[in-house]
C-alpha cells in the first residue's frame, strides 16, 4: 500500500511539473500555405552532376500574408546506389507574422548548406532519407529604428533529418502516369555557442497526394504541420508556434 501511495504521489508531481512547464509557454497557432517549386538540371552525358534550383513561397493566413520567402541553389553529385551529396546556398527572408513576431521588420538570412540523400525501397514503398547541415548568418535588425536597419549578423548551426515514404497507387513503382501518396517527418536541431533555448528548433510533418506525369514532372498537394520554437523569449516565456495548413510541391527534372 505504501508503494502504491508513492507511485501515485510521483504521478501527481509529474503532472504538476508538466502543467507548470506548459503554462510557461506562449502558444501561437497560425494557418499557413507553402507553395514550392524544386528544379533539378542534369549536366553532362553521364548525369553525375546536377544543378539544384528551389523557390518556396510561404504564406500566413493560407495565402494572404507573408511568412517566408526562400530561395536555394546548389550543386549536386550523384553517386551509385541512389546516393547523392549537395553543396548549396540559400537566401531567406522571414516576415513578421503571428501573435508574437520578432518585430515589425523582416529578417534576412544567408545560409550555406550541405546535404546527403539516400533512397531505397521496401516493397512498393519508396524510402527517402535526407540529412542536412546548415550554417546560418541571420541579420540582427534594429526593430526600434525608423527604417529597416541591420546592426549585425548572428552565426548559427543547425542539423536536420527528414524521413519520407512514398507509395505508388496505380502502379507497382513510381513511373510515368503514377498516382501516389507520401508522408514525411523532419526534425531540426540547433547547436553551437550562439544557440539560445531552442536547441529543438522545429518539427515538420505532412501527408500528401501526388501525381507523377513522367520523369520530368510531378506535383503533390497535402496537409502540413509545423511546430516551431522561437529563439527569443517574450516576457521571459518561450513561444511555440503551431502552424498548420496546405503544402503544394512541383518537381521539375531536366
Amino acid at each position: 500500500m505504501t508503494s502504491l501511495k508513492r507511485h501515485f504521489a510521483l504521478f501527481i508531481c509529474i503532472c504538476f511539473m508538466g502543467n507548470a512547464i506548459y503554462a510557461q509557454r506562449l502558444n501561437d497557432p497560425n494557418t499557413i500555405g507553402w507553395y514550392n517549386t524544386f528544379g533539378t538540371i542534369y549536366t553532362g552525358k553521364k548525369q553525375k552532376m546536377s544543378v539544384w534550383l528551389e523557390y518556396q513561397w510561404r504564406r500566413d493566413n493560407v495565402i494572404t500574408n507573408w511568412q517566408q520567402s526562400l530561395t536555394r541553389v546548389g550543386l549536386q553529385y550523384h553517386f551509385k546506389n541512389n546516393v547523392s551529396a549537395l553543396l548549396g546556398y540559400g537566401y531567406i527572408i522571414t516576415f513578421p507574422y503571428g501573435d508574437y513576431p520578432a518585430g515589425r521588420y523582416h529578417i534576412p538570412e544567408h545560409r550555406i548548406w550541405q546535404q546527403l540523400v539516400w533512397n531505397g525501397n521496401v516493397g512498393r514503398i519508396a524510402i527517402n532519407h535526407r540529412l542536412r547541415l546548415e550554417q546560418r548568418f541571420i541579420g540582427r535588425v534594429n526593430q526600434a529604428a525608423p527604417e529597416h536597419t541591420i546592426t549585425d549578423w548572428v552565426y548559427l548551426n543547425r542539423v536536420r533529418y527528414q524521413l519520407r515514404a512514398t507509395i505508388a497507387i496505380n502502379r507497382k513503382k513510381m513511373e510515368d502516369n503514377t498516382w501516389y501518396i507520401a508522408s514525411f517527418d523532419e526534425i531540426f536541431i540547433g547547436f553551437g555557442k550562439n544557440v539560445n533555448q531552442n536547441v529543438f528548433d522545429q518539427n515538420r510533418i505532412s501527408l500528401l497526394a501526388g501525381y507523377q506525369y513522367n520523369k520530368m514532372f510531378r506535383a503533390e498537394l497535402g496537409a502540413f504541420n509545423q511546430t516551431l520554437q522561437q529563439s527569443s523569449l517574450v516576457g521571459g516565456r518561450q513561444v511555440y508556434q503551431y502552424n498548420s495548413g496546405l503544402i503544394m510541391n512541383a518537381y521539375i527534372t531536366l
